[in-house]
This record gives C-alpha cells, structure tokens and sequence, in this order.
C-alpha cells in the first residue's frame, strides 16, 4: 500500500496517509541541511499541523503520528477503512478550480463545489465528514495537479461491497492529440489542475486507470464532471445515444481495457466531447456564477424532492438537455443569457457508464 501524499500552495509536501502507519512530515529543503530559518520552519510546521487537523477529520484515527513540535502522538489513519467507517459508506471527492489571478479565472467553480456539496449532504445523507474538497477557498488544500491525484487515492483506498462514492470536478477541460491511437475520436480528454500550465494536465487514461480501474464488485462510482470536452473524460466503455435511445459502445479500437473490476461506474458530463460548457449567472435567480451544467443537475435533483417525485437517470438527463439547449434558452431566458449565446457556448449532456442500465432507474448515491 503506497503512501498518499498533499501539497501545500508553494508545493511543500505532507504525508496524507502511510503504508506505515508512521506518517512524518517530509519538506523539500527539510533533508539534511536546512535552508530555512527557524522561523520558516515553525510556520510550515503550524500549516501542516493544520492540513492534518483537516484530514484527521476527513479519514479517521486509528493509527499514530507524532508531533514534532511538542512531541505528542496523536491519533491519525493509515487506512480509511479500519475503524469508523462512515456507516452510510458513502464518500466523495470534490474538486473546483477557479484559476485565481490568471487570465482564464472561472468565477463559478467554487459555488459548484458548494452547491454540490449541499446537495450529498442534505438530499443523499452524505455525511459531511466523508466529503473531501478541494479548491482555492481551502488555504491547505489546493486542486493541484499532485493533490488531486492524491484525492484520487483518497476516494478509492479500501473500498467494500455496497460502498458508493461520488468525484465531482468544476473546472476548464481540454482536448489533446492522441498519439496512441486508443481514442475513436483522435483526442485525449483532460482536466485542469490549477497548476496545470506547469504541473500538466490529468488525461482520461490516467483518470480511469485511477478510479474506475479498481472498483470492485459491489462498488459504484458516480462522477460529475462541468468542464469543457468532458463527454467522454472517463473513458467508459459505454456512451447513451439519446436519439437513438440505446448505448453506444465506446470502447477504444486498441482493445484496451477500459471497464471496472466488477464494480460500477457512471458519469454525467457537462458537454460532448468537442463542445464546450457554459460558466455563467444566467441561470441562477441570485445571479450567481456557477457551471450551468452543475446549476441544473443540482436544481433537477432538489425540484424532484420537493415535488415528492422519484428522480430517474432519464429525468436528469431531460432537465439537462432542456435547460442547455439553445433553442429552449433562446425562447425563455434569451435576455439573460445573450452573453452566453455571444460566445456561441451550446452543450448537449453526456451519461456514460461501464454497463448498460436502464436510464427509467431511479438516480441514487
């Protein structure tokens, strides 16, 4: 079992979790020598003390680290399913990029994450304690490239039978060439860590190697991604044709494995994979920034609660497609969201899953 390591803001390094169980803090610059002041020290090692005080909450504690500062042990989690496994066995990664201070900034990531998380906890039970986020708005948590992977790892360690877990990303995506000729449409799909200009992007492959390769029987993965050419960002081997009515296999003309381990995955997302997906106010009555996608979806899921209405896969999809579509818009929110028409951003939602299902089922996590 490998160590899972977060970062903070300026890329220093802390131990998430341990194969050991004898998790020490590890900084660039800390091994051997030290170039850093005292002074520097003391902040760094209040700011890890900090993340780990967030990630104690988040994973338990039943195994121990010890405090270099005062020398104390306090308890800290290897491993997430030992003890205190949250009794729903639910959990959920949730990731919103903003970009702050760059000239692609999204104003409406973090309302995402916040809507998003509102809407496991209150609607799914979710407890809140089983919800790892991160975004610009966490000072210890940002959604770099190396944090994100670690919440990946987060997300999938120690899954049982019957546990559902939930990835959600607001944020830019993009499209890549694809050289291995493993993609029916010739791109890559990515997504954007907010240092992605330096650290990379994180592409489909990797992103289904990571959390949808290891599900085993009896584990559910639901994925939501808001970003732009997201359609096909898992790489599922299955595609729903709502024209047609049917699943469209989508597995790669390699050959290569693309499914779970037995368990099962399913995603929404925001936009076909050459599309691009809508950051906007239009949609909300407070005027709020937020992905129109994930505005939507939320607002469907509440709305059939509210009206005592079971929520099926095909009435999420219905709501999504009639409140996106451009023809519909333009007939009844045309002056809100002529911005958003300027820019010629139109998408149409994708579910993808690694099985056929029937759509009519209930939407449960």
């Amino acid at each position: 079992m490998a160590d899972i390591y977060l970062y903070t803001p300026d890329n220093r390094r802390f131990t998430a979790m341990s194969a050991s169980g004898n998790d020490q803090e590890v900084y660039p610059g800390f091994l051997g020598t030290s170039k850093h002041s005292s002074q520097d020290r003391g902040k760094i090692i209040s700011e890890a003390k900090g993340i780990r005080n967030f990630l104690w909450r988040c994973v338990g504690n039943n195994s121990q680290y010890t405090d270099s500062s005062n020398g104390r042990r306090h308890p800290f989690r290897a491993s997430i399913s030992e003890t205190e496994r949250s009794p729903s066995g639910k959990r959920a990664f949730l990731c919103g990029v903003s970009y702050k201070g760059q000239k692609f900034k999204l104003k409406g990531a973090i309302n995402d994450v916040r809507s998003m998380k509102d809407l496991l906890v209150k609607q799914f039970s979710f407890p809140d304690d089983s919800i790892l986020i991160l975004s610009e708005e966490e000072p210890y948590m940002y959604p770099t490239r190396k944090n994100i992977e670690g919440g990946f790892k987060w997300l999938t360690r120690d899954l049982q039978f019957g546990d559902s877990v939930v990835f959600y990303f607001s944020g830019h995506g993009l499209r890549q060439l694809d050289f291995d000729r493993d993609e029916k449409d010739g791109f890559h799909k990515t997504i954007c860590p907010v240092d992605f200009q330096t650290e990379g992007m994180i592409f489909d492959n990797h992103i289904n190697e990571t959390i949808v390769r290891p599900l085993q029987q009896g584990v559910t993965l639901y994925t939501i991604v808001d970003s732009c050419h997201s359609g096909t960002v898992l790489d599922l081997p299955l595609v729903y044709n709502k024209n047609e009515e049917k699943w469209d296999d989508n597995r790669p003309l390699s050959g290569a494995p693309k499914g779970t381990n037995g368990g099962k995955a399913i995603c929404f997302s925001a936009c076909e994979d050459y599309q691009q997906a809508a950051d906007t106010s239009a949609l909300s009555p407070e005027k709020a920034m937020t992905g129109a996608m994930t505005y939507t979806f939320v607002k469907a899921v509440k709305d059939a609660v509210t009206n005592n209405q079971i929520i099926t896969y095909r009435g999420i999809l219905d709501s999504l497609n009639k409140t996106l579509d451009k023809d519909s818009i333009a007939g009844c929110l045309h002056p809100r969201i002529s911005r958003v028409f300027q820019r010629k951003i139109f998408q149409e939602p994708l579910l993808s899953s690694s099985e056929e299902f029937n759509i009519n089922t209930e939407f449960k996590l």
